[in-house]
């Protein structure tokens, strides 16, 4: 069977994740072919997999920096048409079996090109204060749910009023490929492509005593996956989810620093589940790394979400 695979280009963990499930789709016999673009392309190529690069957008960046609604209409959505049509074009060239994404874009080029579609998104219009940002996750997620097949939810809390109705809940995703532990990690702090404010805590943390790995630092090595080094950690700090969801499969404990407005949903559910605590300032991250959370315990879902989509 021929598997599409389309990850999201907004950060690094939209490639990562949607990786651990084309790994596991191969694993049960599936061909797979990939899409997507952003940051994550640098896990894509460390893997040794060719991916087509569609029309790249960026909300998160247009919307939350200063140029507001403003850049969005100006900058994301005239992109996001051509994201659509890019994709479209993509799956007519590849003509699979089945579609697996994370990206709403692609979600909505697979009915247009005849593909079976099914989704894997965490995301949720219950995270989004903003009233803006609500509405338009409430009208992507009501979409998503109507054209999937099954609607994949990862998770690593317990369940909310702030989940979705009518999804599949299964356990976090995390890559996991054999890579280098890069240095001896005491505490991994695994920065954002929207965090901005991490310096001071890795000062902080290593005034401590503590032995920090900075991922994107002037010492790190890329490897093709982070779970090993998490896995030989003592603490991870980060914003996003990606990393939340490999610190839970590492089964080590994680300080969640929120940035944007998802980050900020995602860590007040997460922090309701051992393993993991919310900090908002470099005072509260010393004082965690002090009296870190218990460890958690969690299987990988991308097992599950590979097994779904080939069963149909």
């Amino acid at each position: 069977m021929h598997i599409a695979v389309a990850h999201y280009p907004e950060g690094a963990g939209h490639a990562t994740r949607m990786l651990a499930v084309a790994r596991e789709l191969e694993a049960r016999g599936a061909t797979v072919s990939l899409a997507g673009g952003g940051p994550g392309k640098r896990f894509v190529d460390l893997l040794g997999y060719d991916e087509y690069v569609p029309t790249p957008v960026d909300y998160v960046g247009d919307y939350q920096g200063s140029g507001g609604l403003v850049e969005t209409l100006t900058g994301s959505v005239p992109a996001s048409a051509r994201r659509v049509h890019d994709l479209y074009r993509w799956l007519q060239r590849e003509s699979p079996d089945r579609l697996v994404t994370d990206d709403m874009f692609a979600a909505m080029a697979a009915p247009l090109a005849g593909v079976p579609c099914y989704v894997t998104t965490h995301n949720a219009p219950g995270f989004y204060d903003d009233a803006v940002e609500r509405a338009g996750a409430a009208a992507l997620t009501s979409y998503q749910r109507g054209v999937a097949r099954d609607f994949y939810y990862p998770t690593v809390w317990p369940r909310s009023s702030d989940d979705p109705d009518g999804v599949t809940r299964v356990p976090p995703l995390a890559l996991d490929v054999d890579a280098t532990v890069v240095g001896d990690p005491d505490v991994v702090v695994v920065p954002s492509t929207y965090s901005t404010a991490l310096d001071e805590s890795v000062a902080r943390l290593r005034d401590d005593g503590r032995d920090v790995t900075l991922v994107g630092g002037d010492d790190w090595e890329p490897v093709a996956s982070m779970l090993p080094t998490l896995r030989a950690a003592d603490l991870v700090l980060c914003p996003g989810y990606s990393t939340v969801m490999e610190a839970a499969v590492a089964g080590t404990p994680c300080l969640i620093y929120p940035f944007t407005s998802e980050q900020r949903g995602v860590a007040r559910l997460a922090s309701r589940a051992t393993g993991f605590r919310t900090v908002t300032s470099p005072d509260e991250v010393e004082r965690a790394a002090r009296d870190p959370p218990d460890p958690p315990v969690y299987e990988n879902g991308a097992g599950r979400v590979a097994a779904g989509v080939l069963d149909g």
